[in-house]
């Protein structure tokens, strides 16, 4: 009986510490937190081409572009839709162009164009 109950008394002893250590940490909702606030502060590559064609209604510009060597890309031409559809006032197709791309879910925008 002695024994069942310094058991019993060890098991509730212990209980605060699994509680404690079943929570989460701060510094891990925190670090979590960050995984965010990074993917709001996103990474742009810059690139330089020659505009092909523009589609000011859609907001999509394709151009042929060099190499992107920040992602490993190899020369070609694409379209790319434009985060803010005033970059595209002023350009013309046949324009070399320098330009920034970021990630924004499975595509690359256009966030800069000069």
């Amino acid at each position: 009986m002695k024994k069942i109950a310094t058991t019993a008394l060890v098991l509730a002893s212990l209980l605060p510490a699994a509680a404690v250590l079943a929570q989460p940490k701060v510094n891990d909702v925190n670090q979590g937190m960050g995984k965010h606030a990074a993917a709001s502060t996103q990474a742009t590559h810059a690139a330089q081409g020659v505009i092909k064609k523009i589609d000011t209604k859609a907001g999509v510009i394709t151009i042929s572009h060099g190499p992107i060597n920040s992602l490993n890309w190899p020369p070609m031409t694409m379209g790319f839709k434009v985060r803010d559809k005033a970059l595209l006032t002023g350009l013309k197709e046949g324009q070399k162009v320098d330009f920034e791309i970021a990630q924004e879910g499975d595509d690359y925008v256009v966030t800069k164009v000069r």
